[in-house]
């Protein structure tokens, strides 16, 4: 794509865009949040639905002319009910962290308490932390992976819910590479009456082809990302047993968002129509196989894991055993140099400050979708592992850089 009409009115934002393209065909996408979607989702969310105001629900609009804007959103509720079992099916959130406010808004009041897991060890921001709307609308008190294992304690999570009587605990996390045990959470939040909302923002692609288990019928109330491991339209999603339904639509629209995006929506569509294929139990399976793979070979360099390896399709590197003197930023920002893309994250413990942390995140969705297997995975591996041991020496850079480019050449992405 030359992007041509967009170039005889804006040639900078032209430039950007052909720019962002060749990058993403040139560099090797590991942030574990990352995917690639198809032509087909792609053409979906440019579509004329751009155009189109839809306040409401299908049936149910405040504007005329929402006949196929009725059609694509009903076909992605339809769509998703079939991939995750879900009673009720909200597809309006524009980010999974909205998607967590319509959950917030629709059962909770100021004030109350929300437990979840600390962002240093693996939770997200829209979970409870002070810079987010939800640690400063609720009260929030967080638990912790054991410092040891690595693993959610279930059994301390029980023993903390007991003395805090939340309102609601959250689980699901954005860097923990285990699996998540959904029904021992549903079963402490039923002992102290709170309810429990899984956030899957990670693992939607995962638990749709079914090699994580899933949470769709255990906890009251499910989130997500759409375009993380399912590969469909950017934004969010909310389900639910029908009892919640009206809480959970309202507090979306107009509790917290005016119109829908109906070209998002319309993307998530397609994504969700292509995930209903068999290929993509294929795709989901391979992507843990290629996490595990390039997991098992960071720690034959001697690297240490969080949790010692992995289940999903996230690896976490703890640098601090290894290399001490070593930061996730520089060995982020060698390997962006080299073309691989991942993230600096923290990391139980964490020692340093969360802009400059001691650990690395790498995810397996993106390379998964160009085709990698696991062998291309310890590859990968081996190239990460150069540039761990001399973030800063440019011939170790320009070394890694070669070979990456040989593996995009060998994997295209977008002709």
């Amino acid at each position: 794509m030359t992007y041509d009409r967009v170039r005889e009115v804006d040639q900078a934002i032209a430039d950007a865009l052909v720019g962002e393209r060749a990058r993403q065909n040139d560099t090797l996408a590991m942030i574990a949040s990352e995917n690639h979607v198809s032509e087909a989702v792609m053409e979906a969310q440019s579509s004329e639905l751009t155009n189109k105001y839809a306040e409401g629900y299908p049936g149910e609009r405040y504007y005329g002319g929402c006949e196929f804007a009725d059609e694509v959103e009903q076909l992605a509720i339809d769509r998703a009910r079939e991939l995750w079992g879900a009673d009720h099916v909200n597809v309006q959130p524009h980010s999974g962290s909205q998607a967590n406010m319509g959950v917030y808004l629709g059962v909770l009041e100021p004030g109350d308490k929300i437990l979840s897991l600390d962002l240093t060890h693996g939770g997200h921001l829209s979970h409870g932390h002070p810079a987010n709307f939800a640690g400063q609308v609720y009260e929030v008190e967080q638990y912790e992976v054991d410092a040891e294992t690595g693993y959610v304690d279930y059994e301390g999570l029980a023993e903390q819910a007991e003395a805090y009587d939340p309102d609601i605990i959250v689980s699901g996390y954005s860097a923990y590479p285990r699996e998540v045990d959904f029904e021992r959470i549903q079963e402490t939040a039923d002992a102290v009456g709170a309810y429990h909302l899984a956030d899957i923002a990670h693992i939607t692609g995962l638990v749709a082809a079914g090699v994580h288990e899933s949470p769709v019928g255990v906890a009251d109330f499910v989130t997500g990302s759409t375009h993380k491991t399912i590969r469909a339209g950017r934004g969010g999603i909310i389900m639910c047993d029908e009892e919640y339904a009206d809480d959970i639509d309202n507090a979306v629209f107009p509790g917290s968002q005016g119109g829908p995006l109906m070209h998002n929506v319309a993307g998530k569509a397609v994504g969700f129509g292509e995930a209903l294929e068999p290929e993509f139990e294929e795709y989901a399976a391979q992507t843990v196989a290629n996490a595990k793979a390039l997991g098992e070979r960071l720690k034959e360099h001697g690297l240490d894991l969080v949790s010692d390896g992995t289940d999903n399709h996230l690896v976490l590197v703890d640098l601090r055993p290894s290399h001490p003197d070593t930061t996730g930023k520089a060995v982020e920002e060698g390997l962006e140099a080299a073309g691989v893309v991942l993230n600096a994250n923290t990391v139980p413990g964490e020692t340093r400050s969360a802009f400059n942390p001691s650990g690395i995140r790498a995810g397996t969705p993106a390379l998964t979708t160009r085709g990698f297997d696991e062998d291309d995975c310890r590859e990968v591996a081996d190239l990460i592992y150069q540039v761990v041991e001399a973030p800063g020496d440019d011939d170790v850079v320009a070394e890694v850089s070669e070979r990456v480019d040989e593996l995009a050449d060998e994997y295209p992405l977008y002709e």
